[in-house]
């Protein structure tokens, strides 16, 4: 993730998002929406991918939020939007998801149609995959995103810890570890940062090791079962609650 306070050292000046809508204000409401959902801090969003269909009659985008945390810690930095245009009617629709990592952002627009080799991230403009865990980790959440839902997410911005953990439930109840925590850290002196991911028997585990983290006490994470393990532990507890507010770790920002 970037820092939201600086750049990582020696990299280009950072480009501005372009939304290219200025023909588009048919549909006042509609430009109203966007503007309080998306736009409102365009100046501080960071393109980090797009991608545009023949006559931009779809477009889609992944940008960095550098105020996500301003006043509101642990919100996801990353937002997915996916604009559908009608040069006709010169009018606009849009949907858009905060999420926490820039892998999910794409697995969210790969499933409102954007081709997965399209929506590639700039590599000059986030820390790179320190190794080649990582790099599978994120190629399997993008193309599999759609088999988990979301029950917690925290992303702590600390140039000395920056760290960004995930619970999810996998949706199919016969997978290996239904519940997971995807841990993604950054070293801000290599600029480079790593995907880690766990496997728990229950959601108050995922979510108590989400916390041990973010206050620095937390241990390995717990690997993924295999699947014999899996199918024997049928009976733990199926459902995750809707994602709560984000939580403030047990510590000072």
């Amino acid at each position: 993730m970037l820092s939201p306070t600086e750049p990582a050292p020696a990299r280009k000046s950072i480009p501005q998002v372009d939304f290219e809508l200025d023909d588009f204000d048919a549909d006042e409401e509609k430009y109203l929406d966007f503007y309080r959902q998306v736009a409102v801090n365009e100046d501080m969003l960071v393109p980090l991918a797009e991608h545009h269909t023949p006559n931009s009659a779809h477009s889609y985008y992944i940008v960095f939020d550098r105020t996500a945390t301003y006043g509101h810690p642990g919100m996801p930095q990353y937002v997915a939007v996916h604009l559908k245009r009608d040069r006709e009617k010169e009018t606009f629709d849009f949907e858009q998801a905060q999420l926490p990592l820039p892998a999910m952002a794409q697995s969210w627009l790969i499933h409102r149609g954007c081709p997965p080799d399209a929506i590639g991230l700039n590599p000059e403009l986030r820390p790179t995959p320190a190794d080649e865990t990582t790099r599978a980790l994120e190629r399997r959440l993008a193309g599999d995103g759609d088999h988990y839902a979301m029950g917690y997410s925290y992303t702590y911005d600390d140039p000395d810890d920056m760290v960004t953990v995930v619970a999810l439930r996998a949706l199919d109840e016969r997978t290996l570890s239904q519940f997971r925590v995807v841990v993604e850290e950054v070293d801000t002196d290599a600029w480079t940062h790593t995907l880690r991911e766990g496997g728990f028997d229950t959601v108050g585990a995922a979510l108590q090791w989400c916390d041990d983290r973010l206050t620095g006490d937390a241990g390995p994470l717990p690997p993924v079962r295999p699947a014999a393990a899996a199918a024997a532990a049928a009976a733990c507890p199926a459902g995750v609650a809707r994602a709560p507010a984000p939580r403030p770790p047990g510590r000072s920002r």
